[in-house]
């Protein structure tokens, strides 16, 4: 069990992940979406869970994350919280929940956390949703930013590569992530940017950026858990590191259970009633 933090057992709040971040302390977080996955992933002692809207691509099959619905991310975080002791947990708002304006957007924020139960909410986008964030922070709900590469914003995009590479966008990032920590976001997901701007947002912000593919000088990391236990096949980014091969253990395991039933070699006479 070396490495496991389930030794501390007190509930992750946001406030914890800002005294992490005060004490130099890394946050790991991972995605979960289904009960089962979110109890092991809890257990084995993770800061954080996040229920991502890239449900739309691992559950579902989606080429993109824009299909998913209010409800659906409501199922997905329900069954979530309910496999889960100590990590906080986060659920994304989908595409179309919060862009439109702030009293639907603070509407729909409120339904996710009164129906699922979870600890906060993660919303896309910098000055552009800033009065929407207000407004959800102002009913009580807190949230967690995300900035660099926003995967609902892929058609405006065009693209899945490496973002804020240019000075421009690259001021913009830092200035977002300053406003959105004024604002009082608990934290800042930095999503494929180049490694010395995120450690630079990192530095100038005083809650914990949380890095995926934004090299080591965040404070947190996260990735897809289905892609860091080898589930997927064909997602090779670079950020991504595979712990396991789930996808062959998985495979072997049903290919022999099928082989077992086809050869009346299951259920054998210990196995019956």
């Amino acid at each position: 069990m070396s490495g496991y933090l389930v030794s501390d057992t007190r509930k992750v709040t946001t406030h914890r992940f800002i005294e992490m971040k005060q004490r130099g302390e890394k946050i790991s977080m991972l995605t979960s979406y289904d009960f089962t996955t979110a109890g092991i992933v809890d257990g084995a002692g993770v800061d954080g869970i996040l229920i991502g809207d890239s449900a739309s691509n691992v559950m579902v099959g989606n080429t993109t994350t824009l299909p998913m619905t209010v409800e659906q991310m409501i199922y997905h975080a329900k069954a979530v919280v309910n496999g889960v002791k100590r990590a906080l947990v986060v659920c994304d708002m989908p595409f179309g929940s919060y862009q439109v304006d702030r009293k639907e957007g603070v509407k729909n924020a409120i339904r996710i956390m009164k129906e699922s139960g979870c600890d906060a909410l993660k919303l896309e986008g910098g000055v552009e949703i800033i009065d929407t964030i207000k407004g959800i922070l102002d009913a009580g709900i807190p949230v967690m930013g995300h900035l660099g590469l926003t995967p609902q914003s892929i058609n405006k995009f065009g693209t899945y590569a490496v973002r804020a590479k240019e000075e421009a966008e690259a001021e913009k990032l830092l200035s977002d992530a300053r406003l959105l920590s004024e604002t009082g976001c608990f934290s800042v997901v930095l999503e494929k940017v180049p490694a010395a701007l995120a450690a630079e947002v990192s530095k100038a912000i005083s809650v914990p950026t949380i890095g995926i593919g934004a090299g080591a000088g965040t404070d947190g990391q996260i990735l897809v858990v289905a892609d860091m236990l080898g589930m997927t096949k064909g997602f090779s980014p670079r950020f991504l590191r595979r712990y396991a091969d789930l996808n062959t253990v998985m495979t072997d395991a049903i290919g022999q259970y099928v082989s077992d039933v086809k050869d009346g070699a299951f259920p054998n006479a210990n196995e019956s009633y």
